[in-house]
């Protein structure tokens, strides 16, 4: 898991400040910026998440603040995401929804193109629950508003509102709006003349149509589908059905086949005369024009039936919806649609209709169908009569468990006061409960609007339902609404009067109560060294490999720690890339050593192996194996390894065979690591020698030679490469080999090699039925693309049957249609592909669009790419941006700016909203190839934030003077960042205690732009620890004391380094106020009963007060509970200082403590801190005290063999020995001690005559690993 494996290598900042005891990885400050920008070379402007269809980028004004744009970013983007979900898992939205992004843009006040296009866009059939009307105004007053923020409006704007008018039906005129765009500066293109000509269709205007069609014939505009399905509504609504039927022939004539949306428009037009026949004439066409018409081609005849007033019609078409997976989103917003054009009976006919789940596999809480229609129904005001119908046809039916409790609340929240005191006499109709908080809604409504009849009559209508006045509904929501408690008395005049006269009318305020939570989410900070290296292709650490080098000879230029773990993986890396020696011996230089050596009689084997080495680099394989015959009584395992592995890279079999086999008679315990097991494999294997190929994976599998993931890939390549050379047979025995020993786990990549053999030899036969065995065997079917694929061009319908047969039943059926569909569009056949991808029920999968995708660009194949664009444009959940960016990258690839410019037409066609990311593709195509762009541009995403982590890494690794000028810069331009960013830079530059300066002017440029501007936490620790450092204790404990005032909690490393500078300073009265501050604390710190006491002694030692001290200590001492308390940071200081006189001081007192006391704390410090500054000498003096008391509190190996040193004689042994045991029990297990130490133990236990206690290990040879 390469994230999970990522994230480990970063820590926070704050845990940077403690000492790591691990290698030292160090940077040079030029080769750091070197790879800053290289960090920036690798973001991808095309790494954007989120699969949709539609996305919004941002192009911020020049004048506007870099700030308010982040911040405009980040709530525009969780507004957007909702937006997101809402389309689809829905496919509409709210108008509560759009307009809370809306207010979001206009706060901000700079809105972007893009999102002007999103909120456009979202204004017609996307609001199923509004009304046309409705929706139109809004598009107005959002197109207002926008502009008068300054967003900048192209042709894609115009032709979005032209789609709205559209899809609300809203009359325009044409002329007017081309007069509109043409005093704006704007250009129409295809889509919008296609779009008036729409218009003017709609409202039956052929000849309006006519004019604009002949304009685009002049201006030699395509003609396209949507433009003649267009004029089959035109000529409908103009009354002339026979010419809306002829305009199929003329597309024809054309070469234009009509396709689904043609159809559609004819259905259309038939279903708004009241055509029945018409409707099923032109279904029948369709259906021989083998054009799939989907569930929701069919739901717009039912819509168009229902509002033309035929819905005696409407049954027979609902019969033929055949549930596909969409069905559910789009018959909802069809429902949403009638109701909203006031045909809740048709709506209520295809709610019926929708499927259900059995009751066996449904809970009762669960089975509640039609939840989106009762609410809809009561928020349009739906009469009481019909709602309480569709409620008990609900129940009866057994699709809802609560239909009339449902329609309740949904009446309650829309504060609809008939309608819900309706509902509740239904209610007590049907037996069902009514309770006196079913009013409280109400009641609260009633008395905000100061409406005392109103809840007057909520009472009376309370008394005829039964529903008793309990005491929280009468003194809560009822007696509020009036003045007195007499006034209550009059207005009401009910059997409730005795409850009033408990009653006095109060005025209570209300507070309420804002808790502020901080949760400050500091980001983590550390090393991007792991990360850059880890994102780098071999290829790439091949190429650097000089820069490398340079880097690796400074290593020890700047002393900067990382943690052990991410070292280790840093080695790992860099040993996986296979990099080559990065300094290279000259072999002269070396040949001659090996003389000298042989000439002294010392060993030459280490440099005979350098040698071969060498000469094997500088492919000097002839040279290297003279060597080799010269000194063959010399050569190594690691020798012959190298000379097998050059053999094998340069395809000499036979040597390699000698070698191996000469390396084998010296020793036949030694094995090879697995490359180059596998590298011999498939040299034996490319020369015909299988049955030596063979031999090595056996003798792999006996030398317990383990495979990782580079291994397999490795054994990928070597038996593709057979499958080139050889047959089959041969690669079949290799692969039954592999898995039979284990060596690798079955695999689709594995098993593809021999569906190759077969494939190069034309045998698609024998390709399918190895495939079909792989997938028997090993549950996978390689390349079965490529052999559908062969079996489409060869016609062979009866494989290709039978192998799509195999596939459905063990993939799915859905598998199986995409593998059928890939093939007919590799082959070519596009009508058949057609025919697949618009199967009923089928959905897009991204993985397998996106496997496909990268297909047809890395094989250049723009025609078959862009037909399965083309036919997925109506396939359910396709990201239709994602598709068209594939085809833009293909564009940019081959630099077609005319393809791409067509895309960006065909996208407003289809109604896109792209992604920021496809228009910057789309901008750096035109504006490559010196074209205008058409649109506003968006910036590339967080750039600032990018900047702000290269300032964090300067400031890491103490580039302070340009990290400054860089802080200095973004300030100067306006730049601003986020409360945590700004955060994590101070919490850098502390981190170099020598930037403590640069902290006040990055806070000062932080409140500038951020008000109320606050360091975290983590920042605040570090500041104390950097001034307890550097030794201003005034400031730290002025910064301790504001960081308590707000409630926040230090650290107890900042305590803990705060005190020992107060120490260290002398200052006795600073500790005792911070050991006060922190026994106020609510939540304590885990210090160390010593903190405060030792420092205390050290500031009086500071202070000369040397008896203050003493007595400190021994009043502490001479309780009997303290006995165990250590003072050997004391010592150490005192050591460290080296004052005697203080010394002997502290070592009487231990002395007294020890003799008259029997504490022995203070004295078992004394010696061993005088043994860990080998003071061996003075420590000898410390020797009269209970050494086993210090050998009890050191339990330290070092420490019990200086003592034993000191006391070869020490009377004690088995006291001290019991420790050392112990010492080396901590340390070291049985199972890490060698096999010969074990045999002697063993050994030592039988001459005593006891039992040994554990296994003892057999007589065994160790195996050499290469």
């Amino acid at each position: 898991n390469k994230t999970q494996k990522t994230s480990n290598c970063w820590m926070h900042v704050d845990e940077l400040s403690f000492p790591h005891n691990v290698s030292l990885f160090f940077i040079h400050s030029s080769l750091l910026l070197t790879l800053c920008l290289f960090l920036l070379s690798r973001l991808s402007p095309y790494t954007v998440g989120c699969v949709r269809n539609y996305a919004v980028a941002r192009e911020q004004k020049d004048e506007a603040s870099s700030g308010v744009q982040s911040k405009q970013a980040q709530q525009f983007d969780s507004a957007l995401s909702k937006l997101d979900n809402s389309v689809r898992r829905t496919g509409r939205i709210t108008k509560t929804m759009l307009l809370r992004v809306f207010h979001d843009i206009c706060r901000t006040g700079y809105p972007s193109g893009n999102q002007a296009l999103l909120l456009l866009r979202s204004c017609g059939s996307l609001l199923p629950e509004v009304p046309p009307v409705d929706r139109t105004e809004l598009a107005h007053h959002i197109w207002t508003k926008l502009q008068e923020l300054g967003s900048q409006y192209d042709v894609s704007h115009y032709n979005a509102i032209l789609k709205v008018y559209l899809q609300n039906e809203f009359k325009f005129s044409p002329t007017d709006f081309l007069a509109k765009m043409e005093a704006a500066n704007i250009l129409p293109n295809r889509v919008t003349y296609q779009r008036l000509i729409a218009a003017y269709c709609q409202n039956g205007d052929i000849e309006g149509a006519s004019t604009i069609l002949g304009f685009m014939k002049s201006k030699d505009l395509p003609i396209t589908e949507a433009v003649f399905n267009a004029l089959v509504t035109g000529h409908a609504r103009a009354g002339d059905i026979d010419s809306s039927k002829n305009i199929l022939t003329v597309m024809r004539n054309a070469g234009i086949e009509p396709g689904a949306d043609t159809y559609v428009s004819l259905l259309t037009a038939f279903a708004e005369k009241g055509d029945i026949d018409g409707v099923k004439k032109a279904l029948e066409e369709a259906e021989n024009a083998d054009c799939s018409l989907m569930d929701r081609d069919i739901m717009q005849v039912i819509f168009a039936l229902a509002k033309a007033g035929h819905q005696q019609y409407v049954p027979e078409m609902v019969e033929r919806l055949r549930h596909e997976r969409s069905y559910i989103p789009d018959a909802m917003n069809l429902c949403l649609s009638l109701i909203t054009h006031g045909q809740e009976d048709v709506a209520f006919q295809v709610l019926k209709n929708f499927p259900t789940l059995q009751m066996d596999n449904a809970s009762a809480e669960s089975y509640n169908l039609g939840n989106f229609f009762l609410r809809h129904c009561v928020n349009m005001n739906t009469a009481l009569d019909k709602v309480a119908n569709y409620c008990r046809d609900l129940q009866q039916s057994n699709l809802h468990t609560s239909p009339f409790n449902f329609t309740l609340l949904c009446a309650l929240e829309a504060k609809n006061i008939g309608l819900s005191c309706g509902l509740m006499k239904q209610m007590k109709e049907q037996n069902l409960p009514v309770r006196p908080h079913f009013f409280w809604p109400l009641l609260i409504q009633l008395v905000k609007d100061n409406n005392t009849t109103g809840v007057v009559e909520l009472v009376k209508t309370m008394e005829e339902l039964g529903v008793a006045i309990d005491t929280p509904t009468l003194s809560n929501y009822i007696l509020p609404a009036f003045g007195s408690l007499e006034e209550a008395r009059q207005a009401l005049k009910v059997t409730h009067a005795s409850f009033l006269t408990r009653w006095q009318m109060k005025c209570i305020p209300k507070t309420n109560a804002v808790c502020v939570c901080l949760c400050p989410h500091p980001e983590r900070g550390g090393y991007f060294l792991y990360s850059l290296i880890d994102s780098m292709t071999e290829a790439e650490v091949q190429v650097q490999k000089d820069k490398l080098r340079e880097y690796f000879k400074q290593l020890q230029a700047l002393n900067i720690t990382i943690p052990v773990n991410i070292y280790r993986g840093i080695r790992n890396l860099l040993d996986s890339y296979n990099v080559p020696e990065l300094i290279k011996d000259k072999v002269e230089t070396l040949e001659n050593k090996l003389a000298e050596l042989k000439a002294e009689n010392k060993s030459i084997d280490l440099t005979l192996k350098q040698i071969i080495q060498a000469l094997c680099a500088e492919e000097n394989l002839q040279r290297a194996l003279e060597l080799k015959q010269q000194h063959e009584e010399h050569m190594t395992a690691g020798g012959y390894a190298i000379l097998i592995n050059h053999c094998c890279r340069n395809d000499n079999a036979e040597e390699a065979l000698n070698l191996k086999r000469e390396m084998s008679r010296k020793d036949s315990s030694v094995a090879l690591d697995a490359s180059k097991y596998i590298a011999l494999m498939k040299v034996f294997a490319n020369s015909g020698k299988v049955e030596e190929a063979v031999d090595i994976l056996k003798e792999m599998k006996e030398k317990d030679v383990m495979l990782n993931d580079t291994h397999t890939t490795m054994l990928f390549h070597a038996l593709s490469s057979a499958a080139a050379k050889g047959g089959p047979t041969i690669i079949r025995r290799l692969q039954d080999t592999v898995f039979a020993l284990g060596l690798a786990k079955p695999s689709a990549n594995l098993c593809s090699p021999l569906i190759t053999a077969y494939l190069d030899s034309n045998d698609l036969s024998g390709a399918l039925d190895a495939a079909l065995e792989c997938q028997k065997r090993y549950n996978h079917l390689p390349r079965i693309h490529d052999i559908l694929v062969g079996l489409v061009q060869q016609g062979d319908t009866e494989l290709l049957q039978k192998a799509m047969d195999v596939v459905s039943q063990e993939r799915g059926e859905m598998t199986m249609l995409y593998d059928l569909f890939f093939a007919f569009l590799q082959t070519g056949r596009y009508r058949e592909a057609r025919k697949i991808i618009e199967t009923p029920g089928l959905r897009a999968r991204p993985g397998r669009l996106h496997w496909y995708a990268e297909k047809c660009i890395a094989h250049n194949q723009m025609e078959t790419l862009e037909h399965m664009v083309d036919m997925t444009a109506k396939l359910f959940e396709c990201d239709r941006d994602e598709m068209y960016s594939y085809m833009l990258r293909l564009c940019k690839e081959t630099n077609n700016w005319k393809k791409a410019d067509a895309l960006w037409t065909k996208m407003q066609e289809e109604n896109i909203i792209p992604r920021e990311r496809t228009l910057r593709l789309l901008a750096d195509i035109l504006r490559s190839n010196g074209q205008e762009v058409p649109f506003e541009v968006p910036e590339e995403k967080n750039m600032h934030e990018v900047t702000l982590c290269i300032y964090f890494v300067l400031a890491i690794f103490d580039v302070s003077v340009e990290a400054y000028e860089m802080v200095k810069g973004a300030d100067e331009k306006g730049l601003v960042f986020g409360p945590a960013s700004y955060d994590h830079l101070i919490r850098a530059l502390l981190f170099r205690m020598n930037e403590k300066n640069l902290v006040p002017s990055v806070c000062c440029s932080a409140g500038s732009h951020i008000p109320g501007f606050k360091m975290s936490d983590t920042a605040t620790n570090l500041l104390i620890v950097t001034q307890s450092k550097k030794d201003l204790v005034t400031d730290a404990v002025q910064t301790l004391k504001s960081m308590l005032q707000v409630n926040h909690v230090p650290s107890q490393l900042a305590i803990t380094r705060l005190v020992q500078a107060l120490g260290r300073k002398g200052d006795v009265s600073g500790i005792e106020d911070v050991q006060k501050l922190m026994k106020g604390l609510s939540t304590p710190l885990n210090f160390s009963s010593m903190l405060f006491i030792n420092n205390i002694a050290l500031a009086h030692i500071k202070n000369d007060d040397l008896d203050s001290a003493v007595e400190l200590l021994e009043t502490l001492y001479t309780n009997p509970d303290n006995h165990s308390a250590s003072m050997s940071f004391v010592f150490r200081k005192i050591l460290e200082n080296g004052n005697d006189k203080v010394l002997d001081k502290f070592s009487v007192m231990a002395e007294r403590l020890a003799n008259h006391f029997a504490c022995y704390r203070p004295a078992s410090d004394l010696f061993l801190q005088l043994l860990d500054m080998d003071k061996v000498e003075d420590a000898k003096f410390m020797l009269a005290v209970s050494v086993c008391v210090c050998v009890l509190h050191s339990c330290k190996l070092g420490k019990i063999q200086s003592l034993l040193s000191l006391i070869p004689d020490f009377a004690e042994e088995d006291v001290v020995y019991s420790y050392l045991i112990k010492c080396h029990g901590k340390t070291l297990t049985l199972a890490r001690l060698d096999e010969l130490s074990l045999k002697r133990l063993a050994v030592l236990y039988r001459k005593e005559g006891q039992t040994v206690p554990f296994p003892e290990p057999p007589v065994s040879r160790t195996t050499n690993r290469l």
